[in-house]
């Protein structure tokens, strides 16, 4: 009787035996197969997912170019000016210049202060808007080579006073007004216009380079 109930418990541990074996080999199989890439790769269908749609090359990109100069303009305006006294004969004391000045004025716009906000990327990614501030004009170039006194009227007194030694805040008081007078004229011109044309254009090219289907461009009120 006790040699009987001790083969069946021998049996059933041999069959536990079996079936860890096999299941080891199993897992071992799984294991090589997934790691030689003949298996699919099993992902868990409830993972969470995280999508980035922010846009950090796109405007690093856009900063990088910092002060674009989007174009420039040449001016050239007549500046006439006079100095005398009331009561007193021009002939005596008088002094009118007409100074021809020519200059420069460029047209551009500030990048490096916008923000990722003035930067709006569709979830396709297939289209942009950006907004930017209006163009600004630069410190206008006086041109000291083409610039000239074209006609000087001068008082008597004022020959004699030149005798011994010119002002040089006279001249310097010239070129500021000149360099007013340019720079106002450019205000007045088709300039900012032509800088806020060019920098759209400039920007529309880029960012279809970059693979964007349309490009919106706006500007502040400057």
């Amino acid at each position: 009787m006790q040699s009987q109930e001790v083969a069946p418990e021998r049996s059933r541990r041999g069959v536990f035996w079996v079936v860890a074996i096999l299941l080891v080999a199993l897992v071992a199989g799984l294991i090589g197969v997934r790691v030689t890439g003949l298996l699919p790769q099993l992902t868990n269908p409830f993972a969470e997912q995280e999508t980035d749609r922010s846009q950090p090359p796109l405007l690093q990109s856009i900063q990088d170019l910092s002060r674009y100069v989007a174009a420039e303009g040449n001016f050239q305006v007549v500046v006439d000016t006079q100095r005398n006294r009331e009561h007193v004969p021009d002939f005596l004391l008088n002094e009118r210049t007409l100074f021809v000045a020519a200059g420069s004025v460029e047209a551009y716009v500030d990048f490096s202060t916008i923000s990722e906000d003035a930067i709006v990327v569709s979830e396709d990614g297939k289209s942009a808007t950006i907004t930017l501030p209006a163009p600004q004009l630069g410190e206008t170039n006086l041109d000291q080579e083409r610039s000239y006194v074209f006609s000087e009227e001068k008082g008597l007194l004022n020959r004699v006073g030149d005798m011994f030694g010119q002002d040089p805040n006279k001249q310097q008081a010239v070129y500021i007004l000149s360099e007013e007078r340019i720079e106002a004229a450019a205000r007045e011109s088709e300039l900012p216009q032509r800088a806020q044309e060019n920098t759209t254009k400039m920007l529309e090219g880029l960012l279809r380079s970059l693979g964007y289907e349309k490009v919106t461009v706006t500007y502040t009120a400057p």
